[in-house]
């Protein structure tokens, strides 16, 4: 049997505070040895680069990002993300700007993706939404290397799987 193509793809903007948190943890995640079915890449905020990519054949798509649910700064979750939890007046998505919601909602208009879609999300500690503010606070910080367990992890259950998966609903999945 063939592996699962896999496409984690940071997101985020550097330079509002830890909204840059999907960036530094593909960063960190790029540095390291992996197999030729697994891409990891830092997308930013280029979300049409994004939903291009995610096209390219792959059968599952890890969005890593910054997801505030009203948790401890730096709790780490594991989240199938729903199209339907986009306000409904939002228009598809800007040409620099995204969340994984929105990224979903270009796949659609695209013709959909038949994949698998997870989003590993930190809680932020600090978002910077004028005047900016490079850099992570020490929660997200602290959280990028348990995140990228996450995703490992994730990863190493992927393969394992032996049939076509549907995106798991792994709402209750989080830890700090």
């Amino acid at each position: 049997m063939d592996e699962k193509r896999i496409l984690v793809a940071g997101i985020g903007n550097i330079f509002h505070g830890d909204d840059a948190f999907g960036v530094v943890v593909a960063q960190e995640m790029a540095n390291r040895r992996r197999s030729g079915n697994v891409v990891v890449a830092d997308f930013g905020i280029r979300s049409y680069d994004l939903a291009f990519a995610i096209l390219d054949g792959y059968d599952v798509v890890i969005l890593v990002d910054l997801v505030s649910r009203g948790g401890e700064p730096g709790t780490v979750y594991l989240l199938d993300p729903e199209i339907d939890a986009v306000e409904a007046g939002r228009s598809l998505v800007g040409g620099h700007s995204m969340t994984p919601q929105s990224v979903l909602r270009v796949l659609e208009a695209f013709g959909g993706f038949g994949g698998s879609v997870f989003v590993v999300g930190c809680e932020p500690a600090t978002v910077e939404s004028e005047g900016g503010g490079i850099g992570l606070s020490d929660e997200a910080q602290a959280a990028v290397y348990v995140a990228i367990s996450m995703i490992d992890d994730l990863i190493q259950r992927l393969r394992k799987e032996s049939e076509p998966m549907q995106s798991l609903a792994l709402e209750g999945a989080e830890t700090t």
